[in-house]
């Protein structure tokens, strides 16, 4: 289970003025259910996604990974995450297979152990017929699942996700989705930002919408909607976050 208490961020803005990224937010994402967080453009997703993995410190609150704070052990809460960032960054002169390796290693695997890891997660998203070529000149559904696996092979119970869809095709998209069922029927807890309401509305068990680095509104994708009184979870966000700007952010 991934827990955000209270987070509060601020950054050093033009002439040297405080911009508050995050405003005491706070929402809890729970195992075995896909936890969808929406919200305009500059609303605090990222910064809390960044806060979640350790790439950033709250100057107050907390994140909590399966009971473990990040702050305090960055380390083991890191290895309870898999992380699948917005862009697919390769090394492109190694095989998928080394990627995927090296992810291994840094999460603590090691010999048998590792290998078996490795060839278990290239089964699971059929990459066999890609595991041993270099990644340079990947389609973006091939680079997909590389991060895909490189997030996973350590079999994390949390996975973290930054518009993950963002640039696939309906192929790609379709086995990433089905993916994301799978774990989720394992009891595994997924938490991702999209700005695709469709995607949210057919995926997600929870939503939460964050404005202005609160949380606006939560609830199941019917409950927001029933909340704003709209039929469309586009509508009902709008709504919900008070403005007619964002709605693809």
């Amino acid at each position: 289970m991934i827990e955000v208490n209270n987070l509060h961020k601020s950054f050093s803005g033009a002439k040297k003025q405080q911009v508050k990224a995050l405003k005491g937010l706070s929402f809890q994402a729970k195992d075995g259910e896909i936890t969808g967080i929406l919200g305009p453009n500059g609303a605090g997703k990222t910064t809390c996604l960044r806060t979640l993995y350790g790439l950033l410190k709250a100057d107050e609150g907390s994140a909590i990974i399966d009971g473990i704070k990040v702050t305090e052990n960055p380390l083991e809460a890191r290895a309870k995450l898999g992380i699948f960032p917005d862009k697919f960054g390769l090394y492109e002169r190694l095989t998928a297979y080394e990627q995927i390796d090296y992810f291994a290693s840094i999460h603590g695997l090691q010999g048998n152990e590792k290998h078996q890891a490795i060839e278990s997660i290239i089964q699971d998203l059929e990459m066999e017929e890609l595991a041993h070529r270099k990644t340079q000149g990947f389609s973006q559904g091939q680079r997909m699942k590389v991060t895909l696996a490189q997030a996973l092979v350590h079999k994390p119970q949390n996975f973290v996700l930054d518009e993950p869809t963002r640039g696939l095709d309906v192929m790609s998209t379709r086995v990433l989705r089905n993916f994301l069922a799978k774990y989720k029927e394992k009891g595994h807890c997924i938490l991702f930002s999209s700005h695709v309401m469709q995607e949210v509305a057919a995926l997600c068990d929870r939503v939460i919408i964050v404005a202005g680095g609160k949380l606006a509104a939560e609830g199941t994708p019917q409950e927001l909607c029933d909340l704003a009184g709209e039929p469309l979870l586009e509508d009902a966000f709008v709504k919900l976050i008070g403005s007619d700007e964002g709605v693809a952010a």
